[in-house]
């Protein structure tokens, strides 16, 4: 009775040596894990790893890439003359840096920050949303004020057009028409 419990032992030590020698077992070392759980979550997402229940368990996430969006692609288009803080297109905001026009008067400054809220993905008048901010400067002392003028609607009008000329004309030529891929994005590396 000693003897295979014994024999029991040395058999499931083996195993789970064993079993560490595949791979299964990882030793994490501290200065690979951050110790701050936002940043556990962050890395783990990065990974792929993590578990998921329900709908989302069988598939992945519906993601349209920034390259077939008409509305994003329009944007960065019409606001190519600006430097960009932040692009975000997963977080749908587009932000400008503040800029400004020459000014003669080295005492006085007036810059324009605008910000791009994509709301839908659908060519549409709610679809964005356009904030315009103005930071006035005055020997050093600065205001920033949101401001409500003509330039938002106006840039709002531009991205519009602009991404429904894209849509109607730029990506048909991107499309299989016929057979088994009808309507799937043609691979464009391989053809002319």
């Amino acid at each position: 009775m000693k003897t295979s419990k014994y024999l029991i032992f040395l058999v499931s030590l083996a195993i789970l040596v064993g079993l560490n020698s595949c791979g299964i077992y990882k030793r994490s070392d501290v200065k690979d894990n951050p110790v701050n759980v936002q940043d556990r979550v962050k890395k783990n997402i990065q990974e792929g790893r993590g578990v998921r229940f329900g709908r989302g368990a069988t598939r992945g996430g519906d993601f349209d890439f920034a390259s077939s969006n008409p509305l994003w692609r329009a944007s960065i288009e019409i606001f190519d003359f600006v430097p960009l803080t932040n692009a975000s297109y997963s977080g749908g905001i587009l932000i400008t840096d503040w800029f400004s026009t020459e000014n003669k008067e080295s005492n006085n400054t007036r810059d324009l920050k605008i910000t791009v809220k994509f709301l839908t993905n659908e060519i549409r008048a709610d679809a964005i949303d356009v904030i315009v901010f103005e930071k006035i400067c005055e020997l050093n002392k600065c205001k920033t004020n949101k401001v409500q003028s003509k330039l938002e609607k106006e840039l709002k009008l531009a991205i519009l057009k602009k991404a429904t000329l894209m849509e109607k004309d730029g990506f048909e030529k991107y499309y299989e028409k016929t057979g088994k891929n009808k309507g799937r994005i043609l691979d464009i590396k391989g053809r002319k």
